[in-house]
């Protein structure tokens, strides 16, 4: 298999030398389908069919991919029970010239799968390793959930139990980043129920069965996903969250004393209720409020622009300007070196 010259810079057979990879062995790591078995590249076909070695999660469902498309290979388990014992052996094999593939029972290696310590003793040990493009449960459930893509964070399987739930998904609420996450069918009930609880209208998405049969995308808020659920609930689970928005953090759980009604009076306004000059006086009214209360300049930023349609970049001038302003005032009423909040009656150096 090694002479095919897949890793030692020989003409690759087949797809016009497009898979030739240079003088080196190395560890492939390829992806594999995430349920329809037609969803492999041409290159991960063409890898596994020469490779000396294929490590994989289970022999037994990569053997069903190999035979489906005519391929006959040596296998080597290589799963989180033993993950850490057979790397020391794959290290002795690539150094030894053997070509390896990496897999999993489906989508790309290393995440939420096996293969990322594998690969950090590879780069330790100097051994050239590369990445095949291909099926991924995590980017095909963004995509098709319909939720902003521009900024996303994977948070592999959520937490079991309400308040460690909670925790893991509050840490990103001040990154606008849409979250994506894996579920289990027995807990998928009680985890949208906890996530409606605390954010009763934060969009998602629950995909289920992805690129199967019976693929299901249910989209809404937790509540309104919950049910329409089915029962019972079955087969691979992808939810899929939309950012916690903006005006959130004006809210009395962000910290702040007033109301929300309060606190934002003077911005449930729209861009078209007047002149760019009126509104913007108006934004300076409202941010002047919101970081009396406490709120970061660059918060309150976000909740103006967020509701007044002004552009963030000009609102957080405006914030910028507005606090610079405060700050003035206040270090006119008080000794060099000491901020003071009349408000509160707080000294801070």
């Amino acid at each position: 298999m090694g002479a095919s010259g897949l890793g030692r810079g020989g003409e690759c057979p087949g797809l016009d030398g497009l898979c030739c990879y240079g003088p080196y062995v190395m560890l492939y790591i390829c992806p594999t389908p995430i349920g329809n078995l037609q969803d492999v590249t041409l290159r991960v076909l063409e890898v596994l069919a020469h490779v000396e070695l294929i490590a994989c999660e289970d022999t037994r469902r990569t053997r069903i991919l190999l035979e489906r498309h005519g391929i006959t290979g040596r296998l080597l388990s290589f799963h989180e029970h033993n993950e850490e014992r057979r790397i020391e052996s794959l290290l002795v094999l690539l150094r030894e010239g053997k070509e390896v593939a990496l897999v999993s029972d489906a989508g790309m290696p290393g995440l939420s799968d096996p293969g990322f310590t594998l690969v950090r003793a590879c780069a330790a040990a100097g051994i050239p390793v590369t990445v095949l493009p291909g099926a991924s449960a995590i980017s095909t459930a963004l995509v098709l959930s319909g939720l902003p893509t521009d900024r996303f964070a994977f948070v592999g399987f959520l937490a079991r139990g309400r308040r460690k739930l909670i925790e893991q998904l509050a840490t990103f609420d001040e990154t606008g980043a849409t979250l994506v996450a894996f579920e289990s069918p027995r807990r998928l009930r009680a985890s949208l129920a906890a996530i409606g609880e605390r954010w009763p209208d934060r969009e998602l998405a629950m995909c289920r069965e992805l690129t199967k049969l019976h693929e299901e995308v249910l989209r809404g808020t937790a509540s309104e996903v919950l049910d329409r659920l089915g029962d019972p609930v079955r087969g691979e689970i992808v939810l899929v969250l939309a950012a916690k928005r903006a005006v959130d953090a004006a809210s009395p759980k962000a910290g702040i004393s007033a109301s929300p009604d309060e606190a934002l009076s003077c911005t449930a306004l729209s861009v078209s209720s007047g002149a760019t000059t009126e509104l913007e006086q108006r934004v300076r009214a409202a941010l002047g409020e919101l970081v009396r209360l406490g709120v970061g300049t660059k918060k309150a930023a976000g909740v103006v622009a967020a509701l007044t349609g002004l552009p963030g970049r000009r609102a957080y001038e405006l914030g910028l300007e507005v606090k610079a302003a405060a700050e003035s005032e206040a270090g006119s009423e008080t000794k060099p070196g000491i901020e003071a909040d009349s408000k509160r009656g707080e000294r801070r150096p």
